[in-house]
């Protein structure tokens, strides 16, 4: 059995043990299963037999599938409305007769669609997606010259926020078919900025899949390919790539690579105002979001010390979407996890959750936070057993 999918196991099993409160010999006494075996299932060193899954899982209070594939997803709409998307999607070239909304109606109709994926409001956006989808399907099949253009744009706009849902809520391939369909209506669009758009939510992909090394070489090809910097809306494309490619490079562990796309993206974003640019926020403000992330990604104790330190002079403003500032006290609970403060990292996370609850619930890294937060604690910090249950981390 490979040994990152038993490593991976005996850290559910561990979570699982001190969730219900269980020392090695209590499971022992409950499984039948010799104190050795545990320790040797936890540290990833053996694999159970079906028999002793089964024995074993009784003894933690959970399932087999939940040692074997971790905690079921969370019940939500969201997952009630992604067959509507998949149905819209499957036909995007091929759109039904119906009625199309006149272009300014459409663009308030997508810039709601942002809003609620910036503010993390997914199972509204979910809800929402599939006729707004199906009605800009029509609106690129019907148009003309500049029209098209315009209406390609909204598509590829709409077209992310219908991913953000696919891909926080775990629907990997649905998310990267969405992935697709946005560079193909940025590609119609002939947008140099919006084609950087979708390059920078391309990197989705290779993130879930693990391909770092030629996600990082995507963003990197698409830098190059980016006209000269002339318009506010191209800087910021620049400097979000950049950002992206500096998280990639610091989960790489390549800290040079890192701190080089870090230091160009502060100097594009200091260029431009922090807003949202075709659906990214770009700013100053969002460089310090992505320092701090970086840091937790190359995982060095110095960076970490240093950026909890700078945590707690700077916050990132109200006016920061949702998603962004909620993010931000994610890779910060995760920095303070790093340096073996659960406690620390608990207050993070209540402040994330207070922000934005439907990105912190479905978020994988926190759901791994919290599950290694379990760990630290031994199950007896009530807070944050609370928290890794309203997770479906343990």
């Amino acid at each position: 059995m490979p040994g990152t999918i038993a490593l991976a196991l005996g850290k559910r099993l561990e979570t699982a043990r001190h969730a219900a409160k269980l020392t090695r010999r209590q499971v022992h006494e409950a499984s039948g299963v010799s104190v050795s075996m545990i320790r040797k299932l936890e540290d990833g060193e053996r694999w159970p037999s079906d028999t002793v899954l089964v024995a074993l899982a009784r003894a933690v209070q959970t399932s087999p599938e939940e040692l074997l594939d971790g905690p079921r997803r969370s019940d939500s709409r969201v997952h009630q409305a992604i067959p509507a998307i998949q149905r819209v999607i499957a036909a995007y070239d091929l759109p039904e007769d119906g009625p199309v909304r006149p272009l300014p109606e459409l663009a308030a109709a997508v810039g709601r669609a942002v809003e609620q994926r910036v503010q993390s409001q997914y199972a509204r956006l979910a809800e929402e997606a599939p006729p707004l989808l199906e009605e800009l399907f029509r609106a690129v099949d019907q148009a003309r010259g500049a029209d098209r253009a315009h209406a390609a744009r909204l598509l590829a706009q709409a077209v992310r926020s219908a991913d953000a849902v696919a891909y926080k809520y775990q629907h990997r391939d649905l998310s990267g078919r969405l992935v697709e369909l946005m560079r193909w209506a940025a590609s119609l669009a002939a947008d140099p900025a919006l084609e950087a758009a979708a390059a920078y939510v391309r990197m989705e992909t290779f993130f879930a899949a693990g391909q770092l090394g030629p996600g990082l070489r995507s963003l990197r090809t698409a830098v190059d390919r980016m006209p000269t910097l002339g318009t506010e809306r191209l800087v910021a494309a620049a400097a979000a790539l950049h950002m992206r490619a500096a998280v990639a490079a610091g989960r790489m562990r390549q800290a040079d690579d890192a701190r080089l796309h870090m230091r160009e993206a502060e100097a594009l974003a200091g260029r431009v105002p922090e807003r949202l640019y075709d659906g990214t926020a770009v700013g100053p403000d969002s460089v310090e979001v992505h320092r701090l992330a970086v840091a937790v990604e190359l995982g060095d104790p110095g960076d970490l010390q240093e950026a909890v330190a700078a945590a707690a002079r700077w916050a990132p403003p109200r006016d920061l979407p949702a998603e962004r500032r909620s993010h931000y006290y994610i890779d910060l609970g995760r920095a303070q996890v790093q340096l073996g403060r659960p406690q620390h990292a608990a207050e993070s996370l209540l402040v994330a959750r207070q922000i934005a609850p439907q990105h912190v619930r479905e978020h994988g890294q926190v759901r791994a936070e919290l599950a290694t937060m379990v760990r630290l604690t031994r199950g007896r910090d009530a807070r944050v057993m609370a928290l890794a249950r309203w997770a479906r981390a343990v």
